[in-house]
């Protein structure tokens, strides 16, 4: 009798190695979690486009609740549309809104609807605002169990709706003024000849004051001559920009009162944000006082700038205008002060 031979295990099936992932599937995952931060944007460029108005006007773009109330609206779509994809953090939804804000912006320069001026100036504001707006829109889609896309709308919606009713129009002034000081080495005479007359102006001089940092373009030169009705200076800034200074009320080697006179043709179309333009609606230099005083054989010079701001948001532009001229005055102190010593200095 024949034994069989046992029957060999067969052996098990080669494992297949797992499918790669099509290619495109990092790039599509990639703009899904990015779709929340355009979205944000798209939404703050719409509504910077309903709000382009003229000062005076419902949809004007320095009205309050256009600066406040859109960038809060950026943030709270920016987290909308991020928690529709999966849950996120309160640091996302504050810093999230932030870049939306940032890329809205970016875009409104790209379209040539603001300037690098207004930009720096309004973008504090805007980023703060779209934060909040984020973490507020995150709190609610933590604890509303029902649909938020209503109110989604509602945030949106809001800064037109109140555009509509004529909310924001007011613009109340504010009449503010700064004074700054500097001991130079030189006698009242020295220091008044410079203060009338600063011919080729070097940007390097002024150009650390950050009213220029932001674009503002630098002095040129300041000449001064004596008229029938006073003393007149002609000013020339950079991009075009001319003016004059006029005076009434001086005394040589002692003070000199600077007030302003603007042309239709002084500031060229594009040389500055029309929304900061020297008296325009929202903001206006008055006057410029200069005070020479005795100090021994040295001088003290002294500068008062008054100014104008109007806006409804005064709480925020006031402090901002208020630190950039007198970072401005400060500078254009040590400007002359430098002038002063070399010309009072012994060859």
């Amino acid at each position: 009798m024949t034994v069989e031979p046992p029957e060999l295990p067969s052996s098990p099936p080669p494992v297949q190695p797992p499918a790669a992932p099509p290619r495109h599937d990092a790039s599509v995952s990639l703009l899904v979690h990015a779709s929340p931060l355009f979205g944000g944007a798209l939404i703050g460029l719409l509504l910077r486009l309903a709000f382009d108005g003229q000062p005076g006007q419902a949809f004007a773009t320095m009205l309050w609740i256009f600066i406040v109330l859109a960038p809060f609206a950026i943030g709270a779509v920016t987290v909308y549309l991020a928690e529709r994809i999966k849950p996120r953090s309160t640091t996302y939804h504050f810093f999230m809104p932030v870049f939306s804000v940032s890329l809205c912006v970016l875009g409104s320069m790209l379209l040539m609807l603001e300037g690098a001026i207004c930009v720096v100036m309004v973008m504090p504001i805007f980023a703060v605002m779209g934060g909040l707006g984020g973490v507020v829109m995150g709190a609610i889609c933590r604890r509303l169990q029902r649909s938020k896309t209503p109110t989604v709308y509602s945030f949106v919606a809001l800064p037109l709706v109140l555009g509509l009713l004529g909310v924001g129009q007011d613009t109340p002034h504010r009449f503010e003024h700064v004074e700054r000081r500097v001991l130079i080495q030189a006698a009242p005479a020295d220091v008044w000849k410079v203060l009338l007359d600063a011919d080729n102006i070097q940007a390097s001089e002024v150009d650390r004051a950050w009213m220029y940092r932001i674009g503002v373009p630098t002095p040129l030169n300041g000449l001064t001559h004596e008229t029938r009705n006073g003393l007149v200076r002609e000013v020339r800034m950079g991009k075009g920009i001319h003016f004059q200074q006029v005076s009434t009320d001086w005394k040589p080697q002692q003070y000199v009162r600077w007030q302003y006179l603007f042309e239709d043709d002084s500031v060229p179309a594009g040389a500055l944000d029309d929304h900061v333009r020297i008296g325009g609606p929202y903001f206006d230099l008055l006057d410029t006082r200069y005070t020479l005083t005795p100090r021994g054989a040295a001088t003290e010079l002294s500068i008062r700038m008054d100014y104008r701001v109007s806006t409804g948001f005064n709480w925020y532009t006031v402090p901002l205008a208020n630190w950039l001229i007198g970072d401005f005055s400060q500078v254009i102190l040590d400007f002359y002060r430098h002038r002063a010593e070399p010309a009072a200095a012994p060859a």
